[in-house]
């Protein structure tokens, strides 16, 4: 089914290698009151040759209006938007000639919220899913059945221990559902961090990236 919404054919940033010459993407998701070129510098940060980096706008500014741990009927159609915008992204980078498995989804804040739901309704092995301050939408007791395999795919999710937007029971939900799902998830709880990102993250997002390096057969 194809999702007609406010996030369908959104003006899209680029920077890094262009996706015809990459061997990899990444997929760069702003947060809510943010913008796609406000984000697109944060994947300038990491050390991974020939990347394309990709960032998609959200209309509004945001992907949808209220908390994530809202009943996801209050925020749609933007969920479902941005989860069809997100496939057609990846179609997009696909259909280049760049394979999954060398395929990065990233955010943070809501932007992290959307690409973590999205990896886990769409199941297969990425190169890499970064999570920064964010995590699986919907309110407390949510069903998580998600099917699929992540295969292996490396996570990194990075979050204070008092966000005020980000639960940390989230963030704890959000590793153990991933790792379910067959993914090396590496879950770090930086106490009295702010809503933010900080440079130990940025470490660690690394080495998911470094493995892109590993060709695969």
């Amino acid at each position: 089914m194809t999702i007609q919404g406010p996030h369908q054919n959104p003006t899209v940033y680029s920077g890094g290698v262009a996706l015809e010459d990459a061997t990899s993407a990444m997929i760069l998701i702003h947060g809510r009151g943010a913008t796609a070129q406000s984000i697109l510098p944060l994947g300038q940060q990491f050390n991974v040759e020939n990347m394309a980096l990709i960032a998609p706008q959200a209309r509004g500014n945001q992907w949808y209006p209220f908390s994530f741990l809202n009943p996801m009927s209050d925020n749609q159609p933007g969920i479902d938007s941005a989860m069809q915008m997100l496939a057609d992204l990846v179609a997009h980078v696909e259909n280049a000639g760049i394979p999954t498995n060398k395929i990065v989804i990233g955010g943070f804040s809501q932007g992290a919220c959307v690409s973590s739901e999205f990896v886990a309704r769409n199941a297969k092995c990425y190169g890499g899913l970064l999570v920064f301050s964010g995590g699986l939408i919907g309110p407390p007791g949510t069903p998580r059945d998600y099917s699929g395999d992540l295969a292996g795919t490396p996570v990194f999710i990075g979050c204070s221990d008092v966000d005020f937007h980000i639960p940390v029971e989230r963030v704890h939900e959000t590793a153990d559902v991933l790792t379910k799902m067959g993914a090396t998830v590496n879950k770090k709880i930086y106490p009295q961090m702010g809503h933010t990102i900080i440079q130990d993250e940025l470490e660690q997002a690394q080495l998911v990236l470094d493995s892109l390096r590993v060709d695969t057969a």
